[in-house]
């Protein structure tokens, strides 16, 4: 993430900081990983949200509209995997 802005990665992380006690009180959370230069927001699924079958749900009826709603320029929100990490 060097090349990202300092303050559109706080503008996500304040807004996952948001979305975390609800994660977290199903054992799970979320980490940033990086954002693309095509405003492509990667995430891990961490916890009981790594293998959740309604992961998908929670990430793109979840946490990415709530972080597009937020933070507009952002363009979408996509989970990775550990092999990508």
């Amino acid at each position: 993430m060097s090349n990202t802005d300092p303050s559109l990665i706080a503008r996500i992380e304040s807004t996952l900081d948001t979305l975390r006690p609800y994660l977290e009180a199903d054992s799970g959370n979320v980490s940033l990983v990086e954002v693309t230069p095509e405003m492509i927001v990667r995430l891990k699924l961490l916890g009981a949200c790594s293998s959740c079958s309604m992961s998908m749900m929670t990430l793109k009826a979840g946490i990415e509209q709530s972080l597009l709603k937020a933070i507009p320029e952002l363009k979408g929100v996509v989970a990775v995997n550990d092999e990508i990490v």
